[in-house]
Order: structure tokens, then sequence, then C-alpha cells
């Protein structure tokens, strides 16, 4: 294992331009082409000041960094060095592991964290908004919220299904597939959503959802099927197979996780890695649970001011609509 790769902040990049102009390029003129626009372009702001909503729903403010009942994120006796970060009990360790060779060389990033309050563990929306097509980087985002460490999301905002909780709030109550739910406690488990309420998870302790998947463990052990799940079936996110640059979270104990982001798509510094690849590098890792999240050109993590991975080969961050992070 090596230093990450880190590089410096790079400015911020809006993909709106680009994906309008291979919708435009895809699409026949007229309805087709403005419907297209309207749903994977425009910006749907529901929630314009994501900050002030939770803190008139909760009683407290979040997303600041500076927390009243999100933990003890903020701390003077902070350590930090280019690849950890200990304050108190809690700790974040950063590791990066190259295996194969040639074409088949496959770059990885793995934070193990630790925290001694699970609600640290937090998330934010691109631009303090939440709504549909609203993306910032994941650098930008972490910046916006004092994080010292930050992986993407679950890109929610591509799709209006699915259940959003975040910090204890909830914002979408549309179950559709496997979730991944944070509780209170430091416990994480993989659910059914549409077998319960947005209502009752929060009822029951949850603090932060995830809604992408799939499971990539059951009990330890490579879940059966996970190269056929399709997350989606709209136009332009039909599947999610191949080798390809994922993000994943992982459970070792109570408040004990692993994150990790595969680069891919570029040969000779890492091709990526298969669903099933993705689970066996979790299971190495000693998770018992883990779930797949928003990959592709969004697999990002952030560390200390700097982006640790290298996504696509290109040293640039592609936007997305929200992060987990933990701020300083």
């Amino acid at each position: 294992m090596t230093s990450p790769h880190t590089t410096p902040r790079k400015p911020r990049r809006v993909r709106h331009a680009l994906a309008a102009g291979a919708i435009a390029l895809s699409l026949s003129a007229g309805g087709a082409t403005a419907w297209a626009l309207d749903r994977f372009v425009i910006q749907h702001v529901e929630i314009a000041d994501v900050s002030a909503y939770q803190a008139a729903q909760s009683g407290t403010g979040t997303g600041t960094g500076t927390t009243s009942d999100t933990g003890s994120a903020a701390s003077g006796d902070a350590v930090t060095t280019g690849t950890s970060y200990t304050s108190g009990s809690s700790s974040i360790n950063i590791s990066t592991v190259t295996t194969g060779s040639g074409d088949s060389t496959v770059t990885y990033y793995v934070a193990d964290v630790v925290l001694d309050d699970a609600t640290a563990l937090q998330s934010a929306f691109a631009n303090d908004s939440f709504g549909e097509n609203i993306t910032e980087t994941t650098s930008a985002i972490a910046e916006d919220n004092n994080a010292v460490f930050a992986i993407n999301g679950d890109y929610y905002g591509f799709r209006d299904t699915g259940i959003v909780i975040r910090n204890g709030v909830v914002f979408r109550d549309e179950g559709a597939r496997q979730g991944l739910a944070f509780y209170r406690d430091g416990t994480v488990k993989i659910y059914d959503e549409t077998s319960t309420t947005a209502e009752q998870l929060v009822a029951d302790g949850v603090w932060n959802t995830l809604s992408f998947g799939p499971s990539l463990l059951d009990n330890g052990q490579v879940a059966a099927g996970i190269e056929d799940v399709e997350v989606d079936t709209n136009f332009g996110n039909h599947s999610i197979q191949g080798a390809q640059p994922r993000t994943a979270v992982g459970v070792i104990d109570d408040n004990h996780l692993v994150f990790v982001v595969v680069d891919g798509r570029s040969p000779g510094y890492s091709a990526g890695v298969t669903m099933t690849g993705l689970a066996e590098i979790m299971q190495g890792l000693g998770a018992t649970t883990a779930y797949n999240i928003d990959g592709g050109g969004s697999s990002t993590m952030y560390f200390n001011g700097s982006l640790v991975n290298n996504p696509l080969g290109q040293n640039k961050e592609r936007g997305t609509s929200d992060i987990l992070y933990i701020a300083q």
C-alpha cells in the first residue's frame, strides 16, 4: 500500500452542457429533446435552503461542520497527516491498493473509518438544495461543509424514487429498491424500501439512507445475482454491469466502516471492477455488509482539501448530487 494520489483542487465542473449535447445528438429534435433536457439537465429545486430546512425539522443546525447533535465532528485535539485523521476516539485512515498489471491493473482507495458517534457521518446536497439535476463536485460540496473526508453519495437527484433520509430528516419517501440505512446507534442495515416508510425508519432511529445498490455481501458472503441488477431502467442508466469505476460502503462493526472508491476506464492505471469484484474487495477488507452506490465518473474520494483518487484517469471530478462526509 502506498500514499493516496492527491491533486490540487480544480475548478468546479458542471456537466449540464455535456449532458445536453449528448442528448441532443442521440434524440430527435422537438418534443423528445425537450423532454430529455427537462428530465436529465434542467434543475428542479424542491428545497432551496436545505440547512434551514433541516434546522427547522430537527431543531438543530446541520451541514455546517459544527453540529450540536451530530457527534463530536469538530474537535480541537484533531491530528491530521497526509493519509490519516484522528480526533478523540474517531479516526480515518486512507490507503491505496493496486493489483494486476498492464491493462488489467486495478487501483482503488480505502478509507477505514472509526466513529465515536454514528451521527458524525453526515450527508450534504449540491448547492445546499434538494431536487433533481442539481450537481456540484464532491470536493466542492465537501469544502462547503468543512469536511475532512467525503465520498460521492447515491446521486439521488438522477431519479425521483427511493427513500431519502439525510441527517435525520426525510426528503423523499418513494420506496423502489434495496436501500442502506445508517442508524444513530452505529448499526447499518440493508433493507427493502418497499416494505417500510421513511417515517417509520426515522422513528426506528435511522440517521441517513442511501438508495442505489445492490447489496454486495450477505453475512460476509458475495451476494448472488449482483451482476444482473438494474438500478434504473430509464434512458442513460439502464445497466451498471461490467468493469466500471465504483464506490461502496462496507460495515465491519458498529461505528466501524470502510469506504472504497475504485478507479476505472483507464487502461494501464485502473480498469475498474465488476460488481462481483467489488464485493470481493469489500469481503477482503473484513466487511460483513457492503453496498454499492453511484459509480462511473462520479466515484470520488476527498480528504483534507484534496481529491484522493483519479477519476477516469483524468484527475477531473464529475458533478454529483450529494455526498457522505465527516466534518473537521
